[in-house]
């Protein structure tokens, strides 16, 4: 069965234009405004929210419909994009105190989405149809390690989360892992008194592999 990622690709875009987070709001409010049904939405929206929707409404009618329609519009252009940029914005330091100004409807996309989440779940799913393909490049590389004498239940794990870095192309992580196999594969090697001498010199050390240990346990 021959899978295609670019396929799968066009049909996850084709999913998130449909279901653009704040782009049928933005329709609705478009329509009722153009239509003259603008009280309908007093029992709906905040009071607030209500207020300032009137407000801008009545001073120029056709201006608002129309500013609501664009917004719509970039919600459902620009969804991908902010999808990327809400979860680059997990992935980075950011400053405080930015003198950036968000576009409108990432605002209100953002406010709409804090329950569904759909911003990252798009992110994330085109990011991994991204990685099938240099992943499986990846693998065809490999070979099964063969070893002589079974090894620990954490040097198999740091050797599973380090090739699935390898496969991910985290290659730093990848390198930091592949320190921890080989570190525990030499403690497994090690006579015994040498290996009580480690484990108490190195008990409270901060390495990966210790690390790893505690954070598995807590």
């Amino acid at each position: 069965m021959t899978i295609d990622i670019a396929r799968l690709e066009d049909q996850l875009l084709q999913m998130s234009a449909e279901g653009t987070p704040g782009r049928k709001f933005c329709e609705a409010i478009s329509e009722v405004a153009r239509t003259r049904r603008f009280a309908q939405l007093q029992d709906i929206l905040p009071s607030i929210v209500y207020d300032e929707l009137w407000t801008c409404y009545q001073q120029d009618p056709a201006a608002f419909v129309t500013g609501w329609r664009i917004l719509a519009h970039e919600m459902r252009q620009g969804f991908v994009q902010h999808a990327r940029q809400r979860l680059t914005s997990l992935t980075r330091l950011q400053r405080a105190a930015s003198d950036a100004t968000t576009p409108a409807w990432q605002e209100i996309q953002r406010a709409l989405d804090s329950q569904q989440n759909d911003l990252l779940r798009a992110a994330f799913a085109l990011e991994l149809l991204q990685m099938v393909e240099p992943a499986m490049l990846r693998a065809t590389h490999l070979r099964e390690c063969a070893v002589a004498a079974p090894s620990s239940e954490e040097a198999d794990r740091y050797l599973d989360e380090a090739t699935r870095c390898y496969f991910l192309g985290l290659f730093a992580a990848c390198a930091v892992m592949c320190r921890s196999v080989l570190e525990e594969a030499i403690k497994q090697k090690l006579p015994a008194p040498p290996t009580r001498l480690v484990r108490t010199r190195y008990r409270n050390a901060a390495t990966f592999g210790t690390c790893s240990m505690k954070s598995t346990t807590t």
